[in-house]
């Protein structure tokens, strides 16, 4: 094959710095919103805040006060001039006026900071070496004691079992027999949360109520329902259960009951979560009876172009300084515009789900109304990808809560009338019913298949046990329980 050079000319679609920029700015969170306002304030020197400039002058003038008023208090209140010397048997009160400690004079006190004085939020290990700590063990045991409290999980179960542990041990202690990991295991069980370091949920309730005192009722029957039926009270086999225990209906309720008082994830009780706070993009209220929607002003500060750097740009001058300073005033520009698009684009989808989903608001989940991105995309004449992009970690302030915008989206089924149901409307119904059945006889699947299709939702029952295991309800024998 010959190699040649050819010349060819072609269109071709490319993104501009400002398309680039403005697409990053519609896709991020309020919190990353933020730190990239702040990023570009801290690097481009024509950005600044659009803040009051009232503010500073009334703040000057308090701070001047504020001196003028301790310089009067200097001067009228204290004497200066010491004698050199003091008469023979004076006192200092026979000279100088005493200060009397008053209210006036009392020392100010400042306000705790409670920031400061939280405490660290503690993880289940840290709170399981402490305990290991106070404890004498042998440095054998201590290196067992160390890797069992390793493998436990933030629940409080072991995440790997007793035979890992054993292997991963055995390079490390010369001739280390299994029974010596248990024999560690069962200290270590000892710990609080009380069930901690179990290998599943029967050695965890086991545990639990070899802890409690002798004397409390049906622990001994507790004990062996958990060690030898637990499998038959989870599917709610009550009937083989009095069988097999040879109890009562009243009796296996308490025995149930003593059950269910105990703590299955151990662990919840130690491992403290840091509370994650949603920022929401938009506000909706309900205004002379109209919904309307406002943007969230502390999300976006109000960013101008500083008036005195862009006024020592010269036009004619192609110093180094000079273009620095028209590149940083372009790219503010840019910036602001960007910004403003993207408020701009927000508001226009915000406003377009609240007129679509004007029931949900007025009556709960169960009016949501089916809805896809194509739906707000062709009604403000804007691509599908943008309308992801706005919709994603974006949130909506309503008068019942916080709710992110994608929670608006769902897939729909059709009706006996020839309309569409919302599957967030199915989930509703679900729960609704659910909440309203009896304990004693709960809805199978198929019966509440029926019931929706009373109200003309024609959904099939695998559509049912989907729905039902997404908002978490477990099946009709789980739900049963004893009266």
């Amino acid at each position: 094959m010959k190699q040649s050079l050819q010349l060819r000319m072609g269109q071709q679609l490319s993104m501009t710095p400002q398309l680039q920029q403005a697409i990053k700015l519609l896709q991020l969170s309020t919190l990353d919103l933020q730190q990239e306002i702040q990023q570009a304030l801290d690097s481009n020197m024509m950005l600044e805040l659009a803040e009051n400039e009232l503010s500073f002058l009334e703040g000057d003038k308090v701070v001047e006060n504020k001196v003028d008023i301790s310089d009067q208090m200097k001067s009228e209140g204290s004497q200066t001039d010491l004698p050199d010397e003091l008469p023979t048997d004076s006192s200092w009160e026979d000279v100088f006026d005493s200060v009397q400690m008053g209210e006036a004079a009392a020392p100010i006190k400042e306000v705790p900071d409670f920031e400061v004085q939280r405490s660290k939020a503690v993880s289940l290990q840290e709170h399981l070496l402490w305990q290991m700590d106070m404890i004498s063990f042998s440095e054998r045991d201590h290196a067992l004691a160390l890797a069992i409290i390793d493998a436990i999980d933030i629940s409080g179960y072991l995440s790997i079992d007793i035979q890992e542990i054993y292997q991963g041990l055995l390079e490390q202690l010369d001739e280390l027999v299994i029974e010596e990991v248990y024999v560690v295991l069962h200290r270590v069980q000892q710990f609080d949360p009380v069930g901690v370091a179990a290998e599943n949920l029967q050695d965890c309730l086991r545990l639990q109520l070899l802890q409690l005192p002798a004397v409390t009722p049906y622990k001994k029957e507790a004990l062996e329902l958990v060690t030898r039926y637990l499998d038959l009270l989870a599917e709610q086999e009550l009937a083989k259960l009095m069988r097999r225990m040879n109890v009562s209906e009243e009796t296996l309720a308490k025995i149930v009951a003593l059950i269910r008082s105990l703590d299955p994830r151990p662990g919840d009780s130690v491992a403290v979560n840091t509370s994650e706070y949603v920022v929401p993009d938009v506000f909706v209220n309900k205004i002379d009876g109209r919904w309307r929607v406002e943007l969230n002003p502390d999300i976006s500060p109000r960013l101008r172009v500083n008036s005195m750097y862009a006024g020592l740009i010269k036009r004619a001058d192609n110093s180094k300084d000079n273009v620095n300073m028209k590149e940083h005033l372009q790219e503010a520009r840019w910036f602001i515009k960007s910004l403003h698009s993207r408020n701009d684009t927000l508001l226009r989808v915000a406003k377009s789900i609240v007129e679509k989903q004007t029931e949900f608001l007025e009556h709960g989940a169960i009016a949501m109304k089916p809805m896809v991105l194509r739906d707000v995309a062709e009604e403000l004449e804007l691509h599908e990808s943008t309308i992801s992009r706005v919709t994603t970690q974006k949130y909506m302030h309503l008068p019942n809560g916080i709710i992110e915008f994608k929670y608006f989206f769902s897939s729909h089924v059709s009706t006996a009338g020839g309309g569409e149901c919302s599957a967030i409307a199915i989930r509703a119904f679900i729960k609704e019913l659910v909440a309203s059945e009896n304990p004693a006889k709960p809805l199978s699947d198929n019966k509440i298949a029926e019931l929706l299709k009373d109200k003309g939702i024609n959904v099939a029952r695998r559509t049912i046990a989907k729905y039902r295991e997404a908002i978490s309800i477990p099946t009709s024998s789980q739900r049963k329980r004893l009266l």
